[in-house]
């Protein structure tokens, strides 16, 4: 009975260990997911490519800035929005050219025999026929000018694609704060993971020192088995988050080198870490002014629903009635040598009367995008001042949560002190060394997790007011 012991200690202390272990994964606080969704983006996976650029040889020094103007050339999301805009531009020519003039050149030439038998002509009056008759030659060379006059439907659809490319410019405008976003996300978590590493490898060196204080007093036999156990499983525990952690910050160097378009297998290191640059209170009132100037989306919004009025003007257009020109001049005649001036002109005058419905079915499809566009504008108006809103309280209360972790790592650290010098005079167990251990290490993830959600507010501020690319380099002036 007295050998099965040793073994069910060490099975319950592996046991708790473990459970301790699994807790703390579980419960880690802004602990990067490899593979996790850039927040602020819509769902719109575009954003987390990019186009790789070309191999740099050696290892390239990576700042928050230069990553930020890597993804605004390289990123998918930007690139795709920027072949939005030429195709906008392109939908405009198109309308336009229903108002431009039209010019064509149709030169012609003819020769042709026609046979008379074929037509039933052999005789007339009595008279025979020859049986055919040409060959004929024909010559005609003109230029041909076509000008809409007045055609309101035109018009206005014009009008609606010039507001549309001016939409899409918004939009690509936007798309830009989203990749300073998107690469935000994933710098500020790739440096957050990075500073995890090095509190594991603290942590790792200090459990080992506990383990080796333990077997020392173990084998001078002033402390029980049970210490030197409980410090091996703590030190298993570290060196597991250790590995841990540098899988996260390897697999979240490949998310950054595919949001900002880094060439396969580019190796490179990130020279900025995670500094705290408090920043200055800003009212909200002030907050939602700003954002309701500068946000891109927002100005694309209201564009789109001037481009619905304009687009429903032109489907009552269909009603009304249109007026165009036309005119010809050139040469013709038999032959190119013997050809004369020509000339015609015309004007047309469409008055439609009964087109089958096309027209009511096309004001109601106009009043109902017009009616999504108002609708769009208005959620989005509510959506800026929830996200300045949140960006504020976001802010001041990861603000409020640094200086807190920071203090409670000084209290955790003097308290693994005194439970060493406790556990070394004899008067306690590894026990309460442990628990110390794991206060120190929740105060260092406290406080990478709580400097992280404060940089990322700061990004998301940006964001919120419209100002990303300005923003940044505003509120992060150093490494």
């Amino acid at each position: 009975m007295h050998e099965r012991r040793p073994v069910f200690l060490l099975s319950m202390v592996l046991i708790c260990g473990a459970a301790i272990s699994f807790a703390q994964n579980e419960t880690t606080p802004g602990s990067s997911t490899p593979g996790q969704a850039i927040p602020g983006t819509s769902g719109v996976s575009s954003f987390s490519g990019s186009v790789p650029a070309k191999l740099v040889p050696g290892v390239m020094p990576l700042s928050l800035q230069d990553a930020i103007n890597r993804g605004l050339k390289q990123n998918l999301g930007l690139l795709l929005s920027h072949a939005d805009v030429r195709s906008a531009r392109g939908q405009r020519w198109e309308q336009l050219s229903a108002l431009l003039p039209h010019v064509a050149a149709t030169p012609d030439v003819e020769a042709s025999k026609i046979n008379l038998a074929e037509l039933g002509l052999t005789s007339i009056d009595g008279v025979k026929i020859p049986p055919s008759d040409g060959p004929f030659s024909y010559f005609d060379a003109r230029a041909n000018v076509t000008q809409t006059l007045f055609d309101w439907k035109s018009i206005n659809a014009t009008r609606a694609a010039s507001q549309s490319l001016k939409s899409a410019a918004y939009t690509f405008k936007d798309a830009r704060d989203l990749v300073v976003l998107a690469v935000g996300y994933v710098y500020l978590q790739a440096i957050a993971d990075e500073a995890r590493i090095e509190t594991a490898e603290a942590q790792v060196k200090t459990a080992q020192a506990l383990y080796d204080q333990a077997a020392d007093q173990i084998n001078a036999g002033t402390s029980p088995d049970i210490d030197g156990l409980r410090t091996k499983v703590e030190l298993q525990t570290r060196q597991q988050q250790l590995i841990q952690a540098r899988n996260n910050f390897a697999i979240q160097k490949l998310t950054v080198a595919r949001v900002i378009g880094l060439a396969p297998g580019q190796e490179f290191e990130f020279t900025d870490k995670s500094p705290y640059q408090p920043l200055e209170n800003m009212p909200v009132d002030e907050a939602l002014k700003r954002a309701c100037a500068s946000r891109s989306d927002y100005q694309a919004a209201m564009t789109d629903v001037r481009a619905a009025e304009f687009a429903r003007k032109a489907a009552v257009a269909g009603y009304l009635p249109s007026l165009s020109f036309n005119a010809d001049y050139g040469l013709a005649g038999a032959h190119p040598s013997t050809a004369t001036s020509v000339a015609d002109v015309r004007g047309t005058l469409s008055i439609p009367i009964f087109q089958g419905g096309s027209v009511h079915g096309n004001v109601m499809q106009a009043d109902a995008r017009l009616e999504q566009s108002h609708e769009r504008l208005d959620s989005l108006r509510a959506q800026i001042d929830s996200d300045v809103r949140a960006a504020l309280l976001n802010l001041q209360s990861s603000a409020d949560q640094v200086n807190v972790a920071r203090s409670n790592i000084d209290l955790a650290e003097e308290t693994l002190t005194q439970s060493r010098d406790r556990f070394s005079a004899g008067v306690t167990d590894t026990v309460e060394v442990v628990q110390s251990e794991e206060a120190v290490a929740s105060a260092h993830e406290q406080y990478i997790s709580s400097l992280y959600n404060y940089n990322y507010a700061k990004i998301s501020l940006v964001r919120a007011l419209g100002i990303a690319e300005q923003g940044v380099k505003e509120f992060f002036r150093g490494k």
